[in-house]
């Protein structure tokens, strides 16, 4: 059996069922595509995908590519719609059947219906972007809880996590066909991009680099052991996993991270934190899972509350935000950083998504699509379910929201953060960092820091804001 292996976000060698199965049974092949519609502008006017993200994309290709010969195969790469470009492919490879990954959100699984549609070879789809494969779910998906907490037990106690996959051991591939050049980020028709000097981490793509990156992380680092008490950290390298690039790309899997975590529970140390990283990989299955059961309702501006809202779509009070110049330091700081680097942190992301779905009473749908132009680590179903969740209109309907400065001066609270990503506050004591607009006249001529001319004023009342959250609730 002749196989094509259609490559998406699934960009590994390591706990790959269709690449394992075919291997097994024949020759087989990788194919990775391009897809011009990924680097079309949105309706709201920025690529879906940007130059960062695109970056990391091209390198965990190059990687893939390079580890699938060292197997023995190879991977061709085309750019074009995959249900254009399969069926050719096919032709040139003589394939006799394609084996893929298949996806959980609606644009992702409309595309795998084209590509039914166009082959005449079969087409066989696996389960393997979660950790918890949906075949060992206690429950119907279409039925799956609506809070988090009542999904997490069950699995917990009724669903185990099934062992990953070693990498085939060799790959036959005997057919002549052109592999295709990597497009580079221009390619694309975007404007390459270095990732800022401040970022946290040198994130670079790939399979190997996931590798690496856990391995410093678990065993060279020793962090595991504090990643329950540090994931709230906004600075370094190592006060959280990082490992969301590489698992949004595929370049590692959920179970290949959850059998480390165990390997190092039975080796080296087990508590609290050993168990919360599997706590947070359960999450990202419940907003698959989630994805699947709600679909194109999750898109919707009332979400799977179905609430009936009415909010801004004012384009210039978007760009203050989008563009961090908010007025409101901690904002402008973690988008800043999301700008020039394609990374937040988890509380970062929690605030700013707050911030505009909330604070400003903006259409949250802007804010989640701005998200996939810019994120590294874009996962359809993670950045849509907790967009949906700080909305108020996705697994939590609680009118819940966050207080901007105080979540800043309980994770910032010296202001490092700020001063790192808003040089022109630097000179600010910690008194002022996070509100400069409380600053009087002399103080404001003191630390050389004009509120209005070298940062902007707030773009709104906090307070009063605050005020109609509660009073709409």
């Amino acid at each position: 059996m002749r196989t094509v292996i259609w490559y998406r976000n699934d960009l590994r060698t390591i706990d790959h069922q269709p690449l394992s199965e075919a291997a097994k049974n024949g020759d087989a092949i990788g194919v990775y595509l391009f897809d011009p519609r990924h680097f079309e502008d949105t309706a709201y006017g920025f690529p879906k995908t940007d130059a960062m993200p695109a970056q990391f994309l091209i390198e965990s290709i190059k990687d893939l590519r390079e580890n699938l010969r060292e197997l023995g195969s190879n991977l061709l790469v085309r750019v074009g719609k995959p249900e254009e470009m399969l069926p050719e492919i096919i032709d040139q490879t003589r394939a006799e059947q394609v084996a893929f990954h298949g996806e959980a959100a609606p644009e992702e699984k409309a595309v795998e219906q084209k590509v039914e549609e166009s082959l005449s070879i079969p087409l066989k789809k696996y389960w393997g972007q979660a950790m918890y494969h949906r075949d060992d779910l206690p429950f119907d998906l279409l039925t799956i809880p609506d809070v988090y907490t009542q999904f997490r037990k069950k699995v917990e106690k009724k669903s185990t996590v099934r062992s990953p996959l070693a990498a085939p051991e060799s790959i036959s591939w005997d057919t002549s066909v052109e592999m295709g050049d990597i497009p580079s980020v221009e390619d694309m028709g975007l404007t390459a991009q270095e990732i800022d000097e401040r970022a946290v981490l040198p994130f670079k793509g790939g399979e190997t680099e996931a590798w690496k990156r856990l391995q410093h992380y678990f065993y060279d680092a020793d962090e595991l052991r504090n990643y329950k008490f540090t994931r709230n950290g906004l600075l370094g390298a190592d006060y959280s996993s990082k490992f969301s690039p590489w698992l949004a790309h595929g370049c590692i899997s959920a179970r290949s991270i959850h059998a480390e975590v165990e390997k190092y529970e039975q080796e080296i140390h087990k508590n609290v934190s050993t168990y919360w990283m599997k706590f947070e990989l359960i999450w990202r299955d419940y907003f698959r899972y989630s994805m699947i059961k709600y679909g194109k309702q999750l898109f919707q501006l009332g979400g799977i509350q179905g609430k009936d809202l009415k909010k801004s779509t004012h384009q210039p009070t978007f760009e203050k935000w989008a563009r961090g110049e908010t007025g409101i330091p901690f904002i402008d700081a973690n988008m800043r950083e999301l700008n020039q680097t394609g990374y937040m942190s988890n509380r970062g992301r929690q605030n700013v998504a707050s911030f505009l779905a909330q604070n400003l009473n903006f259409d949250w749908r802007w804010g989640a699509t701005y998200f996939e132009s810019k994120l590294l680590d874009y996962d359809v179903c993670s950045n849509w379910g907790n967009w949906a969740y700080n909305s108020t209109v996705g697994h939590d309907p609680r009118n819940r929201y966050f207080n901007i400065i105080n979540q800043a001066r309980k994770y910032d609270k010296k202001g490092e953060y700020v001063r790192r990503w808003i040089p022109e506050l630097s000179e600010l004591p910690s008194e002022f960092i996070h509100e400069p607009w409380k600053m009087t006249e002399d103080q404001q001529t003191l630390y050389e820091t004009r509120v209005g001319e070298d940062y902007p004023n707030p773009m709104i009342d906090l307070e009063e804001s605050y005020e109609r959250i509660k009073s709409n609730g």
